[in-house]
């Protein structure tokens, strides 16, 4: 499971569009999204409501505590809003320890209200956990203790009973209407693989009809072959501050064109741990070692390849990958591990020849950056493969050590750091 932010606009949507599909429900949402180049007339032409009712504005940029921040404009008319977007589009702001321009808005109607409820629903191994609260708000953390929560395994019914310990102090009145409405969110949030979805808080219309007034949504990206229809045309922005690297960007366009997959992440340009690994099950194993075995803060980065690249493809991608690998050469060790677990189908000494190649390309800055590889691999055709990296290293002069199926996973990635801190200590004692 790879768990991706969603924009609020994009939550509330996917919550109106599939309350209705899947249990009836007509919520009042109405959301209006705005970027640096959105054309006013034509959005109010798509959504005449922004001309007729009071208006909500509020960044939509993957961060919270926006009221806190004076970020949030309330009961302003279509004008208001323009100016309140005009002032602060593109302004840098800090949040915490990051720093980030704001780059898109949320426009909604301005609801008055005097009760606010919280709901949070979040995958868990086991199944979802559903949260519920009459005290949501701003100050939910100060009321954390009026916050009652239940268990739902996997593939079990969302009834009555099972909800009724979340409601058992709400009016009489109203827990019909609100165990409709949880019951429809579990539905939603399962049928579009949704793994965490907060509304805090909400609130309930004159009609009596829940209306999120700030909410949250994470989707499970890997779950796109069976939902994207259902998700529509929406995106997985990045982290507030964040900003893709050269490296990172030409591999995100690399991704974008092939039917494989292939992913970069760096996290840390000065990091002495560097992972190349086929399959996204195999790359979160060694990313997750490496940090279990105390090295979290030497992990350069997150890495996967996998859907059968091409030579041409692995190639391009790895020498993206060796290009930051092997940046800013200090004297110290590095290590490289490309791995994987044990193909079903993919050719393992096909997949390597693009990486091999680039390699070879990249042979003098791997030796300037002291760069030694740690490879392990399983599947049709390995043995050709790591023969062939075994060559490789005698071929150009570069310390590889090469494993198959009878080395695990877990422990290549041990070698990989015990390699670092007996180069540390040989440097050490040298310098005496």
């Amino acid at each position: 499971m790879a768990r991706k932010k969603i924009r609020e606009y994009n939550s509330k949507t996917l919550l109106k569009v599939h309350a209705a599909r899947l249990g009836g429900l007509d919520l009042p949402i109405r959301v209006a999204q705005v970027k640096a180049d959105t054309d006013f007339g034509a959005l109010v032409t798509a959504h005449p409501w922004l001309n007729t009712t009071p208006l909500v504005v509020k960044p939509d940029c993957l961060f919270g505590k926006r009221g806190k921040h004076d970020l949030v404009g309330l009961k302003l008319d279509l004008a208001g809003a323009e100016d309140f977007i005009a002032q602060r589009m593109g302004k840098v702001i800090n949040m915490g320890t990051v720093s980030g321009p704001i780059d898109c808005f949320i426009i909604e109607p301005f609801v008055p209200h005097d009760a606010e409820y919280y709901l949070c629903i979040q995958s868990t191994r086991a199944g979802t956990d559903l949260s519920f609260s009459e005290a949501g708000g701003v100050e939910i953390e100060e009321h954390w203790d009026q916050v009652r929560s239940v268990s739902l395994a996997v593939g079990e019914a969302v009834t009555g009973e099972a909800l009724a310990p979340l409601l058992a102090t709400l009016p009489l009145e109203l827990r019909p209407g609100m165990e409709a409405f949880l019951a429809t969110a579990h539905a939603v949030f399962t049928d579009l693989d949704f793994t965490l979805m907060e509304m805090n808080p909400f609130t309930l219309g004159p009609d009596g009809a829940p209306f999120p007034l700030d909410m949250r949504g994470e989707l499970d990206d890997t779950a796109a072959f069976r939902s994207a229809k259902k998700w529509g045309d929406l995106e997985f922005p990045l982290p507030f501050g964040r900003r893709l690297g050269p490296a990172e960007a030409a591999v995100a366009r690399m991704d974008e064109g092939t039917g494989a997959s292939l992913k970069l992440s760096v996290l840390n340009p000065r990091g002495r741990v560097w992972t190349m690994v086929a399959g996204g099950g195999a790359s979160v194993i060694y990313a997750d070692t490496v940090g279990d075995l105390g090295a979290a803060d030497e992990l350069g980065n997150y890495a996967e390849y996998s859907g059968g690249p091409n030579a041409a493809e692995t190639h391009a991608y790895a020498l993206r990958l060796l290009d930051c690998a092997t940046a800013g050469p200090d004297g110290r060790a590095r290590a490289l591990i490309v791995g994987g677990g044990i193909a079903n189908f993919t050719d393992v000494a096909a997949t390597f020849k693009g990486i091999i190649q680039a390699i070879r390309e990249r042979a003098d800055a791997v030796k300037a950056a002291r760069l030694k590889l740690f490879v392990r691999r399983g599947g049709p055709n390995y043995r050709a493969g790591l023969d062939a990296m075994r060559a490789l290293g005698s071929e150009i002069g570069i310390d590889i050590e090469v494993y198959g199926p009878e080395a695990s996973m877990t422990g290549i990635c041990k070698l990989a750091i015990d390699h670092l801190k007996d180069s540390d200590a040989r440097d050490a004692k040298a310098a005496q």
